[in-house]
C-alpha cells in the first residue's frame, strides 16, 4: 500500500504485515556508517526524481506559437483535473462532409486563432467591450513523419469570400463575396468554426483542430517562462500598442510582451504585413524558450505555464481535454526547432483598397498546395526507420522533365475518375506550374490510371507535363487520332481521387519571393 504524506509529498512503504518497519527499512541493505548510507540514499533518490522529472517535461513539453500553451498542459499531468477545469472547448458546425478538402492523413493542421478581444479589458487597449475578430491567425502544420513544420499566417486585412456559417446552437449566419478575413470571426456572432471554414474554403487544406487565444495569453504565458528575448533594429515609439523600446535585444513579459506583438505602426510599412514578422519573431523566441532546460527543468514554471495555458485557451472538442492536448503536444514536440518554418501568404495591394490585400496568384495556391501535399518549406531528411522496420518498396520511374517552355502549351484536363470535381482544381495546380494554358474539358469515359497523351511533335511538353503532376513514364502516350490542332489531353483516372488526398503531384518547391522565418533564427530584429 502507498500512501501520500502531504508534508513533503513523497511517498511512504508501509512494512509487510509482522514486519518490524526498521528491519523492513535495512532489510537486504549492506552496514554503512550511521547517516552516511541515508545521506547517499537521499542524493541518489534527488537525483533520479530530477533525471525523471526531466525526462517528462522533455516528452510533454514543445510547441509553436499559441501551441505551446499545448505544451503546458501535457508537462502538468499530476494536475489534471485542475487544469482541465480550466479549459474551454466548443463544437464548430462545418457542414457537409463531402464539400471540404481531403483529409491531411498522418499529416496535421491546427488553426491557431489570435483573438482581439477587448471584453473585460477597459479602455487601455481602445475598443472598449468588443468581442474581436480573427486579429492574428497561422495555419499550423505538422509533416506526416514528424520531421518538420509549416506555420502560415493570413494577414488580418485580406480580403476573401467568408462562406455561410452556423453556430453550435444552430443559427445561421449569411456568408460574404468579399469581405476582410479577420470579420471571418466575431462579425454577427460568428465563431471560430466560421474562421475554421473561411481557411478551408480558401486554401483547400483541411484542417483538423483549433486553438483560439486572446490578450491576456500573450501576457501571462510570456510571464510563465519568465520573459521572451526579442530584438529591435531600431528605437520604437508606438503609441497605438504602447511600446517604447531602444534599439538592441531585450526581455519582454506581461503588457511589454503584448505590446510587442501588437505593434504595427512603428515598424515597417506600418500595417499588418509588417507586423506579422514581429510575431514569428516572438513566437520562435518562446518556441525556444519553452523548451530550453531552464523551463523544463522547473517545476514552479511549468506549473505557471500550464494554469495560464489552459485558463487562457478555447479548443475544439476533439482536444477539449487535457490529455488530448497532451496527446498533440508529444506530436508537436517531434519536430525540432530548425525544422519549424514561419510563412506569410503570398499577398498583394488589392486594386480595389489600398488598405486591403488580396492573395497573390499562383504564389499563394503553391504554398497552399505544399502544405496539403504535406511539401515542407525546411530541408529535412526523414526520421530514420525504427530498428527492423522493412524497407520501402522501390517506386515506379517517374516522367522526367526535359527543357520546355510550358506557358505556351495547350492541355486540356478531362475527368475520367468517375467523380465529380477533380478537374478544376487540377487545372488550377498545373497554372501554377506554368501550363499557363490548361483548361477544362468535358468529362472522359472512366479510365483506371490518368494519363497524358500527345500529337506528333508534342513528345518533350508531354513529359514536362507527366513530370510536373509525379506521373509514371509508362502514363504518357500518343493520341489514338491524330489532330494537329489538338494540344495535349489529360485524362483523370480513378487513381487521381487518391492522389488528390496526398502528397502525389503536390509542389516541391516554394515561391521564390515567400516571406519566411526558421523558428531557431536568433539574428532576428524588429525593423
Amino acid at each position: 500500500m502507498h500512501e501520500e504524506q502531504p508534508e513533503t509529498g513523497r511517498y511512504r512503504v508501509d512494512p509487510a504485515p509482522g514486519v518490524p518497519r526498521q528491519r523492513r527499512r535495512n532489510a537486504g541493505t549492506p552496514e554503512a556508517p550511521a547517516g552516511e548510507g541515508r545521506r547517499d540514499s537521499r542524493r541518489r533518490a534527488a537525483a533520479l526524481a530530477k533525471r525523471q522529472r526531466r525526462r517528462r517535461a522533455l516528452k510533454w513539453t514543445a510547441g509553436a506559437g499559441a501551441l505551446v500553451m499545448v505544451a503546458g498542459c501535457g508537462g502538468a499531468y499530476y494536475l489534471y483535473r485542475h487544469f482541465n477545469s480550466n479549459l474551454t472547448s466548443v463544437k464548430v458546425q462545418l457542414g457537409d462532409e463531402a464539400e471540404r478538402p481531403k483529409a491531411a492523413g498522418e499529416a496535421l493542421n491546427v488553426l491557431v486563432i489570435g483573438t482581439d478581444s477587448r471584453a473585460g479589458l477597459g479602455r487601455e487597449y481602445g475598443d472598449e467591450g468588443s468581442t474581436g475578430h480573427a486579429d492574428t491567425t497561422l495555419l499550423f502544420h505538422i509533416s506526416k513523419d514528424r520531421s518538420n513544420a509549416t506555420v502560415v499566417s493570413f494577414p488580418r486585412d485580406l480580403m476573401v469570400p467568408i462562406p455561410e456559417c452556423q453556430t453550435p446552437q444552430g443559427k445561421k449566419i449569411p456568408g460574404s463575396a468579399r469581405d476582410m478575413f479577420n470579420n471571418s470571426l466575431g462579425q454577427g456572432g460568428r465563431d471560430a468554426g466560421c474562421t475554421w471554414k473561411t481557411i478551408e474554403k480558401n486554401t483547400g487544406i483541411r484542417v483538423d483542430h483549433f486553438i483560439q487565444v486572446n490578450f491576456e495569453a500573450v501576457k501571462t504565458l510570456s510571464t510563465a517562462v519568465g520573459g521572451v528575448e526579442v530584438c529591435a533594429a531600431k528605437d520604437i515609439n508606438d503609441s497605438d500598442s504602447h511600446l517604447k523600446m531602444a534599439k538592441g535585444r531585450h526581455v519582454v513579459q506581461g503588457e511589454e510582451a503584448l505590446a510587442f506583438v501588437r505593434t504595427r505602426h512603428a515598424v515597417g510599412f506600418g500595417g499588418d504585413l509588417s507586423r506579422i514578422p514581429l510575431q514569428q519573431q516572438f513566437i520562435s523566441s518562446m518556441i525556444r524558450k519553452i523548451k530550453s532546460d531552464d523551463t523544463l527543468t522547473s517545476p514552479t514554471k511549468l506549473y505557471k505555464l500550464a494554469d495560464a495555458a489552459t485558463k487562457a485557451l478555447t479548443v475544439d472538442d476533439g482536444i477539449g481535454s487535457v490529455e488530448k492536448l497532451k496527446n498533440l503536444a508529444q506530436d508537436i514536440s517531434k519536430v525540432d526547432t530548425k525544422n519549424i518554418t514561419f510563412a506569410t501568404a503570398p499577398v498583394l495591394e488589392d486594386p480595389k483598397d489600398k488598405d486591403r490585400v488580396i492573395f497573390k496568384q499562383p504564389d499563394a495556391q503553391q504554398v497552399f498546395a505544399m502544405v496539403a501535399g504535406d511539401r515542407s518549406l525546411t530541408e529535412t531528411a526523414a526520421p530514420p526507420a525504427p530498428d527492423g522496420a522493412a524497407s520501402a518498396a522501390p517506386a515506379a520511374p517517374t516522367a522526367t522533365a526535359p527543357a520546355v517552355d510550358t506557358k505556351d502549351v495547350q492541355v486540356t484536363v478531362r475527368n475520367g475518375s468517375g467523380k465529380r470535381g477533380l478537374s478544376g482544381p487540377t487545372v488550377d495546380k498545373l497554372r501554377t506550374k506554368g501550363f499557363a494554358k490548361a483548361a477544362v474539358g468535358t468529362d472522359a469515359p472512366v479510365a483506371a490510371g490518368t494519363t497524358v497523351s500527345y500529337q506528333a511533335g508534342q513528345e518533350a511538353a508531354a513529359g514536362a507535363l507527366a513530370a510536373a503532376l509525379g506521373l509514371p513514364a509508362d502514363a504518357v502516350r500518343p493520341a489514338a487520332k491524330a489532330d494537329p490542332k489538338a494540344g495535349l489531353q489529360l485524362v483523370l483516372g480513378k487513381d487521381a481521387l487518391t492522389a488528390s488526398s496526398t502528397a502525389e503531384g503536390a509542389p516541391t518547391e516554394a515561391p521564390e519571393d515567400l516571406q519566411r522565418v526558421q523558428a531557431d533564427d536568433t539574428d532576428l530584429c524588429a525593423k
